[in-house]
């Protein structure tokens, strides 16, 4: 690890008057950042610890939207009442995520902006755009199981980590970013950027803004939502693929549906052309394959990872019959 300033921020002017002062990075949790200076990956030159700046609520706004701080952490994210009764996707995403002992310390603002789990990109030996840029792309012909099939580029095939982040894109939520220049809400489908010809370039935070809060307006979808992650084990590991869904159901037939995937894409990945598939019909087990399909197209596998696509398929079907299950007494 390199040596770095260190300065505590009281308000939110002081942390974005700090870091632009001193180019310096925002600390809360420091679950991923702390790693990934542990092994000179990232190697900032001053920390902004931002944990005294009040973004620790979680508040039900008169109209019922969802108004959650960037630094409430994930564990009282994932047991708060509102979010367990209104969006039970959310919660259930943040329970997969990490280890109890991460899940206390990691932040909301902090896991949207979490680093790639890419081996590569953990180890400055390799070529890596994502951390230098114009280096290469040691993953494309290298190891690349838990790599990318949707969203990559020919410079980075890098997978995008967080369970929160895919749960929130099936909640239509936003994030409220503040810098100099003001405050802007950005759809999260928007905040994480593909990587092109510029994979350093993750999300649209700019140098010296900060994540202020997370927003998720009142949809009837919300309530009947479940999450479903595919794993190489139980606990504290990466999705290989995961997906969320939330489902407007009338009788038998869907009339409105959010579909987003996790572990296959380089940013959380919303579905669109499946939601498409899915409105106005029922959830027999032939829209359920349409949808699937729908899902993954334009997925381009590589070497090792061309399994993804079934799993994510399957993973699809799975929560789409979880989340319309949802309050109707089925456990199925």
């Amino acid at each position: 690890m390199q040596p770095f300033a260190f300065q505590r921020a009281a308000s939110e002017d002081e942390a974005i008057s700090l870091a632009l002062r001193n180019d310096a990075t925002f600390v809360a949790g420091g679950t991923t950042l702390v790693d990934l200076m542990k092994l000179n990956v990232v190697t900032p030159a001053a920390l902004v610890d931002i944990n005294a700046l009040p973004l620790t609520a979680i508040d039900v706004l008169a109209d019922g939207t969802l108004k959650i701080g960037a630094l409430v952490r994930n564990s009282d994210l994932a047991y708060h009442p509102a979010v367990a009764s209104t969006c039970p996707v959310l919660s259930q995403a943040v329970l997969a995520g990490a280890s109890a002992q991460l899940r206390n310390m990691a932040t909301v603002g902090g896991n949207l902006l979490q680093r790639t789990r890419c081996y590569y990109f953990r180890d400055p030996i390799y070529e890596c755009n994502k951390r230098t840029p114009g280096a290469g792309c040691a993953a494309i012909d290298g190891f690349n199981r838990i790599h990318a099939v949707l969203g990559v580029s020919e410079h980075c095939i890098a997978t995008h980590p967080s369970d929160m982040a895919v749960a929130l894109v099936a909640l239509d939520a936003e994030v409220h970013i503040r810098g100099q220049a003001g405050e802007r809400r950005v759809p999260i489908t928007d905040f994480h950027l593909l990587p092109g010809d510029t994979p350093h370039e993750e999300t649209v935070v700019a140098r010296g803004e900060l994540v202020t809060d997370v927003t998720i307006p009142p949809r009837r979808f919300a309530r009947r939502s479940a999450y479903v992650k595919l794993r190489d084990r139980a606990s504290y590991e990466f999705a290989l693929a995961s997906a969320a869904a939330a489902v407007e159901v009338d009788g038998d037939i869907v009339r409105d549906a959010r579909i987003a995937l996790g572990g296959v894409a380089t940013k959380p990945w919303r579905a669109k052309e499946a939601e498409e598939a899915l409105r106005g019909h029922a959830l027999d087990d032939r829209t359920l394959d349409a949808v699937a399909t729908a899902a993954v197209a334009g997925a381009t596998p590589r070497r090792y990872n061309g399994y993804k696509i079934e799993l994510a398929k399957r993973a699809v079907i799975r929560s789409l019959r979880l989340a319309a299950n949802v309050g109707n007494g089925s456990k199925s």
